[in-house]
Order: structure tokens, then sequence, then C-alpha cells
């Protein structure tokens, strides 16, 4: 059989996957761009990117190949329904696991498919976010360069959880501690002093949402 056509496979990944970007293609198969770009400069696709939606997300790589049968594989031990995914955008504002950031611009960085089942166990798909940490203070929880999902509609604060907070144009990521009066954001580090906040500051004070998952590169 000859090699699959890269725009008859984006097309029918884009309808299996319900995504509509190839940046969201690159997230399913989990690779760079610049693949998913060299293979569309070919005009077409490796047979291994078959067998990764196939073992990633269940999608038939016969369909893929010839339009013909299920979009699905189901699996036949318990007869589960294949998982549908969502799009969560990364944001350009970067959470700052130290004194602060002031880099609040909320431009669409990219976007990362999860399973639409676990995001609704978790929270409100759509008032989420990715963020990029940066900085140490929370480590050896969170290290410079991960990839945190802050759940926007979860800004009631519980003792110990960890939080993304804006203090007017700062933006930080803490454990969180309430007390009469005052507010302690408290570093995983032991190096960084809590952050009080108090008074007129807690005005200024926000909470963007809680760090419900976090994932990082080795």
């Amino acid at each position: 059989m000859p090699d699959l056509d890269f725009n008859i496979f984006c097309k029918r990944a884009f309808e299996a996957l319900k995504i509509d970007s190839q940046i969201d293609l690159a997230s399913a198969l989990d690779l760079n761009r610049s693949a998913i770009t060299q293979a569309k400069k070919k005009g077409i696709v490796p047979d291994k990117w078959l067998l990764i939606l196939f073992s990633r997300h269940g999608v038939n790589p016969d369909w893929m190949k010839t339009g013909k049968g299920p979009v699905f594989l189901k699996i036949k031990e318990t007869g589960a329904a294949q998982p549908e995914f969502m799009a969560i955008t990364k944001v350009k504002a970067r959470l700052c696991a130290g004194d602060g950031s002031f880099e609040t611009d909320e431009g669409v960085n990219n976007r990362y498919l999860f399973q639409s089942e676990w995001l609704k166990r978790k929270g409100q798909p759509d008032r989420m976010v990715l963020m990029e940490v940066f900085g140490n203070s929370m480590e050896p929880e969170l290290k410079s360069g991960d990839t945190v999902l802050v759940d926007c509609s979860q800004n009631d604060i519980i003792a110990g959880l960890i939080y993304a907070v804006g203090i007017d144009d700062t933006i930080m990521i803490k454990r969180i501690e309430k007390h009469p009066g005052k507010i302690l954001l408290r570093s995983d580090n032991r190096e960084y002093e809590p952050v009080v906040v108090e008074g007129e500051n807690m005005n200024g004070m926000r909470i963007i949402g809680r760090i419900i998952w976090t994932c990082r590169t080795l």
C-alpha cells in the first residue's frame, strides 16, 4: 500500500480527535511541531504515527489509511468506549516560584490535549489553563521549567494546597495559609521566607486558581 498522504492523514486525525490544528496534532502524537512541518513538506507521514494514534488514542490504523471501518478500536476486555479529548491552552504568562513574576502576557503559547473525563473529575475544564514555572522556591515539589495545570474555578483557600496567586502585577506559585488579618504565601524551599500579605495589600491580592496537575520534561 502506498504511503499515506499527509493531508488525508491530517483530515482524518482532526476528525477522530476533534482537533483543528497541527499544534493539537503534535500534542496528540507527543511530537515537536517541527516533525509535523517536515512531514507536511514531504507530503507523507511515518507509519509509526498510526501506531501512536492507536496506542495513545485508540484510533483504528486501517481507518486512518483507507477511511473504511470503525474510527476507533474498542478495548475488548472492558468494552470501554474510547475517551474524548479537550484542548487546554498554555498561556505565555509564567508562574514564578520565587519572589514574583511580572511576565503577565496572557497570549496563547500552545494547546495540549487531555482526556475530557479526567479534566471533569479535576474541576472545570473551561476555566483551566496551563502555565510554566520558573524559579526554585517550590523545589522539590515543583522545579523551574515544569508545566502546571491551573483550575481558575478553584480559588477558595484550602491550607497547604498550591495556588497561582496574583499580587498587583506579580504572579507567584505558593502554598497558602489564611490567618486572622493576614495571608501567608509559603515556599517548599526552606531558603525562602514566607510572603506575608496583610492590611491594604490584601486588596490587591487575587487567587488565580489551584494547581491540580504538573508535568516535567526530563
